[in-house]
């Protein structure tokens, strides 16, 4: 049974860094395709950043303030959020395993087999 747990969410004043962090369990080896999404109320889930086919991609809204990363072959997968900014107070996701052999489209959540039950991530400004 494949299980995903975020952690590292919570409150944070505008400027601020969170680091979240994600810890997958029952895919039978490393998967290629790791990644957070975001969602608010109303709102679609958005890709934020995902290390996908061993290339690393980013929203523009995050590009040059977070940092996904992760833990060698491990299934763990950790995004470092810098300069916080109210807007990026949401829902954070972690997704894995990859939904299509050498997919192309790394920010569709459809391009993934499972994410978490989230972190919630609150920036004040």
């Amino acid at each position: 049974q494949v299980q995903l747990v975020e952690s590292g969410g919570g409150s944070a004043r505008a400027g601020e860094s969170l680091k979240l962090s994600c810890v997958v369990s029952g895919f039978p080896r490393s998967t290629a395709c790791l990644g957070w999404f975001r969602q608010v109320p109303g709102k679609e889930r958005e890709g934020v950043a995902s290390i996908y086919w061993g290339r690393t991609y980013y929203s523009d809204t995050v590009k040059g303030r977070f940092v996904i990363s992760r833990d060698g072959a491990e299934n763990k997968v950790f995004l470092q959020m810098n300069s916080l900014k109210a807007e990026d107070t949401a829902m954070y996701y972690c997704v894995a395993g990859c939904a299509t052999p050498g997919g192309a489209e790394w920010s569709p959540i459809s391009s993934y087999i499972s994410y978490g039950q989230g972190t919630h991530v609150n920036v004040s400004s």
